[in-house]
């Protein structure tokens, strides 16, 4: 059995920046265990694999440990092959995913995911742990389910940041990310993922979803720009529109082959 597969890297213009996903098209699903491994042997944050029937694309993401409920970077490179590489005819796609019904419309050379808003709330109730590994002064935390965000006064204290992933592992999150007010743009944001096996994440449209809701009630606007701090670095142009955010950047081929199952 072979299986097509592509990695772009999204929330990028040129190669070797923004985010790297693998795609795998499916005729039928496998066994979730095979697409762990599958995702394991990739070793990117996150490998997609979607399967057409009923004239729907059911999507889903892995990282190489665990299956994940939403993934943008992943999502806006299945996009890309659909456009780019199936000719997709249409100029808005739509994903059946764990998350509900997602939509990425495709505008020139960017690409703008749809996904629900989430808000994170203020809390006290952290790991002493998480804070003792990010090395940082935090001016506020919020939570959602069991991810945070961690607010802190300037782009260079998030630049900055020299996380202990060992202790962040043993602090029990699932995520974390890191945001201040941008120099150049309207925030940016690092973000880490051990309780997903990922130690930093280089551009996550899923954190935006948290985000974009904070940023625009802080800020006072709805449609802004965002960086990711990461070593490899994204731009992403966000905008809230009521319950859902967008979330939009360009995408690179680096690669397309056959993975064999034999």
């Amino acid at each position: 059995m072979n299986i097509k597969i592509y990695q772009i890297d999204a929330f990028a213009s040129q190669l070797f920046k923004g985010n790297p996903a693998a795609v795998c098209p499916l005729s039928e699903w496998l066994p979730d265990e095979k697409m762990r491994l599958i995702a394991a042997e990739n070793n990117l944050s996150e490998t997609a694999f979607f399967v057409q029937k009923n004239g729907q694309v059911e999507l889903r993401w892995f990282t190489p440990k665990i299956e994940v409920n939403l993934c943008g970077h992943a999502t806006l490179a299945t996009a890309y092959v659909f456009f780019e590489e199936m000719g997709y005819p249409e100029d808005v796609i739509r994903f059946q995913t764990k998350s509900g019904e997602l939509t990425v419309e495709k505008r020139n050379h960017m690409y703008m995911l749809n996904f629900p808003a989430k808000h994170a709330e203020p809390t006290s109730a952290y790991p002493q742990q998480m804070l003792d590994a990010l090395k940082c002064n935090p001016v506020e935390i919020l939570k959602h389910t069991n991810d945070f965000i961690v607010v802190v006064r300037t782009q260079q204290e998030v630049a900055q940041l020299s996380p202990d992933h060992t202790l962040l592992k043993n602090s029990g999150i699932r995520a974390v990310g890191v945001t201040a007010v941008g120099d150049e743009v309207d925030f940016v944001s690092r973000f880490f993922a051990p309780g997903s096996g990922v130690d930093e994440d280089p551009v996550t449209g899923s954190v935006h979803t948290m985000l974009i809701p904070y940023w625009a009630k802080k800020l006072n606007k709805e449609v802004f720009y965002a960086k990711q701090l990461s070593e490899r670095g994204g731009t992403l142009k966000c905008k809230l529109i009521g319950d859902r955010v967008e979330i939009g950047g360009a995408a690179k081929l680096f690669l397309k082959g056959e993975i064999y199952l034999h």
